[in-house]
């Protein structure tokens, strides 16, 4: 069996995991040094399906700023990320946002949506 070794990240405590392959459990992986249950079901997925929420900006028009803070609401496989970001960096929005706005919906048919992570009012004109 080899022997692959993790940092949990699903809580402060930050098990170091040790996951062996193994036919006979039911998720087909033995996970050791999991002070919880979920460190073990991190530890599966993480092998099987690795996903992560994705952060960036997008481009916004007559907004205080030029750039409106947008994450995914939910995880999106690894391997869709710069799929996503491509997505992402060809948008543009138009101010005012509000915090929580969906600005692209079930991004690559993902069931997530990239939504804006702050307001952005209009920006004064002089």
């Amino acid at each position: 069996m080899e022997k692959k070794e993790m940092v949990c990240i699903v809580c402060p405590v930050g098990c170091r995991l040790e996951v062996f392959e193994d036919d006979k459990s039911k998720s087909g992986y033995i996970v050791k040094n999991a002070a919880c249950p979920r460190g073990e079901i991190y530890a599966v997925k993480e092998l099987k399906n690795p996903t992560r929420v994705v952060t960036s900006t997008v481009k916004i028009k007559n907004g205080l700023l030029n750039r409106l803070p947008v994450k995914t609401d939910g995880t999106i496989s690894k391997d869709k990320i710069f799929e996503c970001m491509e997505i992402i960096n060809s948008i543009e929005v138009d101010a005012p946002i509000k915090v929580g706005h969906i600005i692209v919906e079930n991004v690559l048919g993902e069931g997530v949506n990239i939504i804006a992570t702050r307001s952005m009012a209009l920006a004064e004109k002089e």
